[in-house]
């Protein structure tokens, strides 16, 4: 939405992880969900983030997982691979398979477990850029990692050229803007939201794109409300958002008090796909659960509301 040069824009979904029904990776289906974002128009695709239930998988896994996304994809679009550690050198350590085993670029988070400070994540990022040869993008999810990632820590990180971008996920969305605003000025700095349920507001306040993921589900709604905000139509692109907004209540399908916020909205968006014939089971990484009969007939009901095709 400015004139600089940012690195990544448009839309770029968390890819869902698809899983067998003994718990394994489901390559076939993983290739399908490739194919219908590419088809959607996305402008690439983050592999292992929290939608792709990294924090589940085994190192094995997660690389199966790169594999499978850089192959399908096969360099249409770029591919952003989370390394997603509590630590610096293990953080190190995943972001430098990732790049062998063909990523674009890495996301990582501030470190988490352990107490840390603010001197810390600064030196964390700085240390990541200076061992991984791709660029690296910051994750700021505090629900996750309990540290909120600051305008203030991530401008001058920004500056200095250790960050090639952000995935704010955070929610606050005074933050955002401040963010926004700040990054003006530079070039080779991406801000995209994962806020998917104000994508045009984030875009109004200088977005360069986003990673919602509920653009797994729809890709095509997240590409049209990005097009019509990049073109200045901003009536168009609330009416997309209003209606991604009526498609997101399938994270209300899970019953209440059977399954934790992350089950409820990721196993809802797995559902969705399998319901849309894209992947074969909706089956979640323990202790998760997946959605019962129950709870995808109302997921289906959402999106026929919301004018989506089922298989």
């Amino acid at each position: 939405m400015t004139a600089r040069t940012a690195p990544y824009t448009g839309v770029i979904p968390p890819v869902v992880t698809p899983l067998t029904a003994d718990g394994e990776l489901d390559r076939a289906s993983l290739e399908r969900v490739v194919g219908h974002l590419i088809d959607g128009g996305v402008s690439g695709l983050f592999a292992l983030g929290s939608s792709g239930e990294t924090a589940y998988l085994t190192p094995g896994q997660q690389d199966e997982v790169i594999k499978v996304i850089t192959s399908a994809s096969a360099g249409q679009v770029p591919v952003l691979v989370g390394a997603i550690e509590t630590t610096t050198n293990r953080a190190i350590e995943r972001a430098n398979a990732a790049a062998g085993l063909g990523a674009d670029a890495v996301v990582v988070t501030a470190p988490f477990y352990t107490r840390t400070h603010a001197t810390e994540i600064d030196r964390h990022f700085r240390d990541i850029a200076a061992a991984v040869d791709r660029p690296v993008l910051a994750y700021d999810v505090p629900v996750c990692v309990h540290s909120k990632l600051d305008p203030e820590l991530l401008l001058p990180l920004a500056a200095d050229g250790v960050l090639a971008g952000v995935k704010d996920s955070s929610g606050d969305d005074g933050s955002f803007r401040r963010l926004a605003i700040g990054a003006r000025e530079l070039s080779g700095f991406s801000v995209l939201t994962g806020h998917e349920l104000v994508v045009d507001a984030m875009m109004l306040s200088g977005a360069d794109g986003s990673v919602p993921g509920l653009g797994n589900v729809d890709p095509h709604g997240y590409v049209k409300l990005h097009e019509a905000a990049v073109r200045g139509d901003w009536a168009a692109a609330k009416a997309e958002q209003d209606r991604l907004v009526g498609l997101f209540d399938i994270v209300t399908a899970a019953v209440p008090g059977t399954a934790s916020a992350t089950a409820a909205g990721l196993g809802a968006f797995k559902t969705a796909l399998m319901l849309r014939g894209v992947i074969a089971t909706n089956v979640m990484s323990p202790p998760m659960r997946r959605l019962d009969d129950a709870e995808t007939a109302v997921i289906a009901k959402y999106l026929d509301r919301a004018g989506l095709s089922r298989a």
